[in-house]
């Protein structure tokens, strides 16, 4: 399969890493195409991979990873044009962090909002399914790097886009994936980051996760 990746971040690399893999046909996209860290990872990853602009690769992939920073989030995908996310899904694994203030950073949201919804609004052709953004980059493609098995969450307003993202990230090594309901879900996965960070400060590794235990 053909997949975009929006970012060149260590997120955007960590999915692209595992996309390509996993065999798949993986471009890499930045502002401007022809960046160094961009051909710098074309290089690595060998057969299959290729980069260019964020439009570029909007429109190469049949499936489109967003991993741009939170911030600079509807920007990127404005960049990336709506008519090459039309129809396709877009897995939004950022989060809306400000960190303008220092330490903790609150969120760049309004309350009863999310990025998440907001992209979806932005691109009411697309299908936005909130992904990945409670793990730390290195698990997001080897949760295998935990002594034990943990969770992941998604959320979307399309239930075949979950599904599809469901099998995709089975394929990454994820067993337990919980289905949130639809996109104002992110609202909760957004905000656990303020918790997470705090956790991240207390255990002194970014290596870890959260589990669900039923009663």
């Amino acid at each position: 399969m053909r997949f975009g990746v929006l970012g060149t971040g260590m997120v955007g690399e960590a999915i692209a890493d595992k996309l390509a893999a996993l065999g798949h046909e993986v471009k890499i996209g930045s502002r401007k195409a022809g960046g160094d860290k961009a051909k710098a990872w074309v290089a690595k990853a060998g057969r299959g991979a290729s980069e260019g602009s964020f439009a570029d690769t909007a429109s190469f992939g049949a499936i489109v990873f967003h991993c741009t920073k939170g911030e600079t989030a509807l920007a990127a995908l404005q960049a990336a044009g709506a008519a090459n996310l039309k129809g396709k899904i877009l897995v939004d694994v950022a989060n809306p962090l400000d960190f303008s203030h220092g330490m903790p950073p609150r969120l760049l949201t309004a309350p009863g909002d999310s990025l998440g919804e907001q992209i979806q609004r932005a691109h009411p052709a697309a299908k936005v399914v909130k992904a990945l953004n409670t793990v730390n980059a290195a698990l997001m493609g080897q949760p295998q790097k935990l002594k034990s098995e943990s969770d992941l969450y998604i959320c979307g307003n399309d239930a075949g886009a979950k599904r599809t993202i469901t099998e995709l990230l089975q394929t990454f090594g994820w067993k337990t994936i919980h289905d949130l309901g639809d996109i104002r879900g992110a609202r909760g996965t957004e905000a656990y980051l303020l918790f997470w960070l705090q956790l991240y400060g207390a255990l002194g590794t970014p290596d870890f996760n959260t589990r669900v235990v039923r009663g």
